[in-house]
């Protein structure tokens, strides 16, 4: 593996290492997990598929009536 440094807002790296925290894990982990899905992304297909995987926690009650649907 090879080392990099990157330069980035000091207040976006706290508020970034305090995301990773909360989800159990390194800030490091999180820009390799990051890096990997940059790197493969062919289009929009790789972009749909990585909002698929961050929210594969999300469980829907469905289904739901055209009623519940347009309530606010």
């Amino acid at each position: 593996m090879k080392n990099i440094t990157l330069s980035a807002d000091e207040n976006a790296i706290q508020q970034a290492r305090l995301v990773a925290q909360a989800r159990h894990t390194t800030l490091n982990s999180a820009f390799r997990e990051w890096l990997e899905q940059y790197a493969s992304q062919s289009g929009a297909g790789a972009a749909v598929e990585a909002l698929m995987r961050r929210l594969r926690h999300v469980r829907s009650s469905g289904p739901y009536s055209r009623d519940e649907m347009n309530e606010r």
